[in-house]
């Protein structure tokens, strides 16, 4: 399958590099680019990409107020952040608003491409260190949650009746699981996996697998029974 792109972000060169690097990849298809966030969402209903890359700080437009608005016209497509901001609120806003990812603009050509194919499959794609800053700022005992934490993106505070199974489900996807491996580590048919995952969305009242791995790192599900 051909997995096409979109490039949204304001440098000229750095977008050249990008569609250069991704169109080497033979199952990639750089459909198009743009320099803002209001030409980049003209061109994503055009298009109507499988994954759109999409810078956070652009002149106009930002990337979080694009991201909103891509989620809502196009809530199937795959959006990952590519950014230098190391800001650990930054990476919980745009999660919480759908991004499926968020990567640093250093990364290798390689684990960029891995990372795409990745998030088409469905998996949370975060930087390295970006996770750790997140599991940190989450874990920090005398803090509060994120000013952007997933319960201000509409889950409640109270933890709905999860089944044992669904908890299950939930520590996996905590760990950034796939849902081959989620189904070969509980025993179940991937189509399984993925109607308790919808289970999970629908009682959480989230949007993204990201946001539960969120929400769960934040309540200590991991460590539950």
């Amino acid at each position: 399958m051909t997995i096409r792109i979109l490039l949204i972000d304001d440098h000229t060169l750095f977008r050249s590099g990008v569609r250069a690097l991704l169109q080497r990849q033979p199952d990639f298809e750089v459909v198009d680019d743009a320099a803002d966030g209001i030409e980049g969402i003209k061109r994503a209903k055009q298009h109507r990409p499988d994954v759109v890359l999409l810078d956070l700080h652009m002149p106009g437009l930002s990337g979080i107020e694009t991201l909103q608005l891509l989620k809502q016209d196009l809530p199937d497509t795959a959006v990952i952040m590519l950014t230098v901001s190391e800001n650990v609120d930054e990476l919980t806003r745009s999660l919480g608003e759908g991004a499926c990812g968020y990567l640093l603009k250093n990364i290798e050509a390689d684990t960029l491409s891995s990372a795409i194919r990745r998030a088409l499959r469905g998996e949370a794609v975060v930087a390295d260190d970006m996770t750790a800053k997140l599991v940190a700022n989450l874990r920090a005992p005398m803090r509060g949650a994120p000013e952007h934490a997933p319960d201000t993106a509409g889950a409640p505070r109270d933890t709905p009746p999860l089944t044992p199974r669904e908890r299950d489900i939930v520590r996996s996807l905590s760990r950034g699981a796939s849902n081959k491996d989620i189904a070969r580590e509980l025993d179940l048919a991937e189509s399984t996996v993925k109607i308790h995952v919808r289970n999970v969305l629908r009682k959480l009242g989230l949007t993204s697998r990201v946001q539960i791995a969120i929400y769960a790192l934040e309540r200590d599900t991991l460590e539950s029974r």
